[in-house]
């Protein structure tokens, strides 16, 4: 009886989902979502090209150090980079005298030796570079209750994640007038800044990056919005992939093998099985 009962119970769940799904299915087909300002003024990433863009692309050192600058300068002031360390620059071009005093220029946690008390000291190439924040608390108090994203993964967290940063940095501005016509409750709120390539418009980090040469290039490059975008976004595609180059180039002997090994194994089939009757 208990045997039968329990089948009895589980027939009746099963079918209980699959009606729920089909009903489901069914609503979703015949009742699309109402249409919201996120649907309708949302953009996707604008097309830009980089040099590592492709099978063949490559990073190209000088715009990856004037993107750590951009960084350096401007995003780390509410940004952390915690799974990228300082030695970790030289694979950038900088001499190991530079990557000390870049590390000498940012402030770490540590511990006095005299007295055991945490404090801060100047960091080391072997350390990671720091929040700028003591802890969430001060990090939300410091942008309107955000807490900024740390960046050392970021493109890779993002759809067209270099083209994503690109754009994000670029796009910053008033709300077209048809928005707030068509939709007059998506006004964007004080504190908060307009952005249609930001998944609901509106974010808390103000424009970074909001005049020509903002940020000075020692090698002489005009350093325009566009510019430091485009530069700031391939240092940031470095920091989450910084083997990118090494993973396409041990990529290509690894399709050879897979082809020389697909035709050698049809090769072999010809050759034992030419006269079996299948």
């Amino acid at each position: 009886m208990a045997r039968i009962l329990s089948i009895l119970v589980g027939l009746f769940f099963t079918v209980a989902l699959a009606w729920s799904f089909v009903l489901g299915a069914i609503t979703a087909a015949t009742e699309p979502s109402p249409l919201t300002a996120e649907k309708k003024f949302h953009l996707g990433p604008k097309e830009v090209h980089f040099s590592f863009d492709g099978p063949f692309g490559k990073f190209d050192n000088q715009q990856l150090q004037r993107g750590f600058q951009v960084y350096k300068e401007v995003c780390s002031a509410c940004h952390a980079l915690k799974h990228v360390a300082f030695r970790d620059l030289a694979a950038l071009g900088y001499t190991e005298a530079e990557v000390k005093a870049i590390a000498a220029g940012f402030s770490v946690p540590g511990v006095d030796p005299n007295t055991g008390e945490s404090t801060m000291r100047p960091g080391a190439p072997t350390d990671y570079f720091p929040s700028p924040f003591a802890n969430d608390v001060a990090a939300r108090a410091a942008n309107n209750n955000a807490i900024p994203p740390d960046l050392s993964l970021i493109t890779k967290a993002r759809h067209e994640g270099s083209a994503y940063v690109y754009s994000l940095m670029t796009g910053f501005q008033e709300q077209p007038a048809e928005l707030l016509k068509e939709f007059p409750d998506a006004k964007t709120p004080s504190g908060l800044h307009y952005n249609p390539y930001f998944a609901n418009l509106n974010l808390a980090m103000a424009p970074p990056l909001v005049a020509d040469g903002q940020v000075e290039y020692g090698d002489g490059t005009k350093s325009t919005v566009d510019q430091m975008s485009k530069d700031v976004a391939a240092f940031l595609t470095w920091a989450a992939e910084p083997k990118l180059e090494k993973r396409k180039q041990t990529g290509w002997p690894i399709l050879g093998f897979l082809l020389f090994a697909t035709i050698l194994g049809y090769m072999s089939y010809r050759n034992i099985w030419a006269d079996k009757k299948h």
